[in-house]
C-alpha cells in the first residue's frame, strides 16, 4: 500500500488533484483500514469505488459509483449514457416504416416488442388497429413469445455466469440459438428484426416454420425442467440469491418498477392480462409471481414466464395452422409496404413475384410502391401511447405526428430505464459482491436505456 499527495490523471487544479489518492495492493481490509486511519487521525473509514463502466450483469455499458465502508456498500449510484444511440432524434427525420429499423435496436434482446409498442402506436393514429388481419396479430403474438423465451435465457444464463454458475450460462445460451434460429428462420434475421410494420408483418411465415416450432415446444420444456432441477432447489445457488437485492411492494409502486421485479412482490401486474394487445386476452396463460421480493423470486418467475409463453406459442402456432394462406398486412396498398417479402442472400428483399408485378404488369402499383418507399404514407396529426409487457416490464411507445410522413416524436419508455432507480435501494446495506446479484436481478439492457 502507498499513498500519493494527488492524482496524476486527475485534471490539473482541480479539487481531485488535490485530494490524497490511496493505491492497495492485496491485504485484508482491516489492516488497509488501520494503515490509513495511522496516517491520518480524521481518516473515515469509507471510499468510494467506479464499477465499471464495463460492468458484469448488464448487457451493456452501465457505471455504477458505489460508496463504501468496509465491504459494505453506503451508498449506491448508476452512471448512464455510455451507449447512447440518438434513437428516439433520428427517427424525427425517417418515414413511418424505417422509423421499424431504428426502434429495433434499442432493447437489442427484446427487439420485437420495440417494433410492436411503435406499430401499436402508429397504428392507433391511422385508425387501422381494427383492420390488422388475424393471421398477422396471431404471428406477432408467437414472435414476441418466443422472443420472451431468448430475453429470459440471456438473463438467467449472464446472471448466472456473474455467480459462478457457469453451467447456467452454457446452458441459457445454447438454448437461446434455438430460439433465433426459429428467428432466422422466419424473418431472415436473428436480431434487429424489423418484422413487426404498421399494418402487419413483413411477410408470412416460410413453410416449414410451424413444424420447426412445433419441436422446438417439447425440447423446450424439457430444458426448462433441467433448469428447474439445477438451480431451484440448490442450496449453494439458492444461498447466493436469497434475500438479496430486496425490494417491496411499496417501494415498487413508488419508482414505477414492473415486469418480474414487480410481480417478485407478489403483485400480479401484467400488461398481457390487465391491458392486452393483439388479442392477448384470447389466450389461456397464467401471470407468475412470487412472494419474496428479492432476486431468487426474479429468478424463479423468469424460469415459469417462459413455460407460460410456451403454452402461448403453441397456441398461436394452432391457430396459424388453421389461418393458412390468410393476408398479414391491411389491404390498404398506400399504407401495406412492404408485404411482399421473400428471404434473399442478403437476408431480405423484396420477392421476385412482386417485383415482375409492379415493373411490367401494373403501373399504379408501381407508383404506389415508389411513393410508399421515397416518400412513406401520411399519419393524421395526433398522439397515441400503447404500451406492451416486455421480459423487463412495461415498454411502451409514444408517438406524435404532426400530419406528415415522419414521426414528430418517438419517446419510448423503457423498463431497463425506469427499472435501475431501484439500484441504491437493492445495493445499499448489501456486500460489494451482492451489487452484481442485484443488478443481475433486475436485467437491465443498456441499449433500452441510452437510446
Amino acid at each position: 500500500m502507498s499513498t500519493t499527495e494527488s492524482d496524476v490523471f486527475a485534471p490539473p487544479g482541480s479539487e481531485e488533484e488535490q485530494a490524497r489518492v490511496f493505491t492497495v495492493t492485496g491485504q485484508d481490509w482491516d489492516s488497509i483500514a488501520a494503515g490509513l486511519a495511522g496516517n491520518d487521525e480524521d481518516y473515515e473509514e469509507r471510499v468510494v469505488v467506479n464499477m465499471g463502466p464495463q460492468h458484469p450483469s448488464t448487457h451493456g455499458v452501465l457505471r455504477l459509483i458505489l460508496e463504501l465502508e468496509g465491504e459494505t456498500v453506503t451508498e449506491a449510484r448508476c452512471g448512464i449514457g455510455y451507449l447512447h444511440t440518438g434513437i428516439e432524434k433520428n427517427m424525427e427525420y425517417r418515414t413511418w416504416v424505417q422509423g421499424v429499423t431504428f426502434c429495433t435496436r434499442m432493447d437489442y434482446l427484446s427487439p420485437f416488442y420495440n417494433e410492436m409498442t411503435y406499430c401499436l402506436g402508429v397504428e392507433r393514429l391511422l385508425g387501422i388497429t381494427d383492420d390488422v388481419p388475424e393471421r398477422a396479430q396471431v404471428i406477432r403474438v408467437m414472435m414476441l413469445e418466443l422472443n420472451r423465451i431468448s430475453s429470459h435465457l440471456v438473463a438467467i444464463a449472464t446472471g448466472g455466469m456473474e455467480l459462478g454458475a457457469l453451467t447456467v450460462m452454457t446452458c441459457g445460451f445454447r438454448e437461446r440459438e434455438l430460439v433465433l434460429d426459429l428467428f432466422e428462420l422466419i424473418t431472415g434475421l436473428r436480431m434487429n428484426h424489423a418484422y413487426i410494420r404498421p399494418g402487419g408483418v413483413a411477410q408470412d411465415l416460410p413453410a416449414n416454420a410451424l413444424d420447426e416450432i412445433g419441436s422446438f415446444i417439447p425440447l423446450m420444456r424439457r430444458r426448462l425442467t433441467e433448469y428447474a432441477a439445477l438451480c431451484n432447489a440448490n442450496p449453494i445457488f439458492r444461498a447466493r440469491l436469497d434475500g438479496v437485492g430486496h425490494l417491496d411492494l411499496e417501494a415498487c409502486l413508488a419508482l414505477g418498477i414492473t415486469g418480474p421485479v414487480l410481480r417478485s412482490t407478489g403483485l400480479p401486474w401484467d400488461l398481457r392480462k390487465s391491458e392486452p394487445v393483439s388479442g392477448y386476452e384470447t389466450y389461456d396463460f397464467d401471470v407468475q409471481t412470487w412472494d419474496t421480493a428479492d432476486s431468487y423470486g426474479r429468478f424463479r418467475i423468469r424460469l415459469a414466464e417462459m413455460h407460460e409463453s410456451l403454452r402461448i406459442v403453441e397456441q398461436a402456432a394452432a391457430r396459424l395452422a388453421k389461418l393458412e394462406g390468410a393476408p398479414v398486412m391491411v389491404a390498404d396498398k398506400k399504407i401495406a409496404w412492404p408485404s411482399q417479402l421473400a428471404i434473399g442472400s442478403d437476408g431480405m428483399g423484396n420477392s421476385l413475384d412482386h417485383i415482375r408485378h409492379i415493373m411490367g404488369e401494373s403501373m399504379e402499383a408501381l407508383i404506389h410502391h415508389f411513393k410508399l418507399v421515397t416518400e412513406g404514407f401520411r399519419v393524421p396529426p395526433g398522439q397515441a401511447y400503447v404500451p406492451v409487457e416486455s421480459p423487463r416490464g412495461e415498454l411502451g411507445c409514444h408517438v406524435v405526428s404532426d400530419g406528415g410522413t415522419r414521426p414528430a416524436r418517438a419517446h419510448f419508455r423503457d423498463p431497463s430505464f425506469v427499472n435501475l432507480q431501484a439500484t441504491g435501494l437493492m445495493s445499499e446495506g448489501g456486500m460489494v459482491s451482492d451489487v452484481i446479484v442485484a443488478i443481475a436481478s433486475i436485467d437491465p439492457v443498456m441499449g433500452g436505456v441510452d437510446r
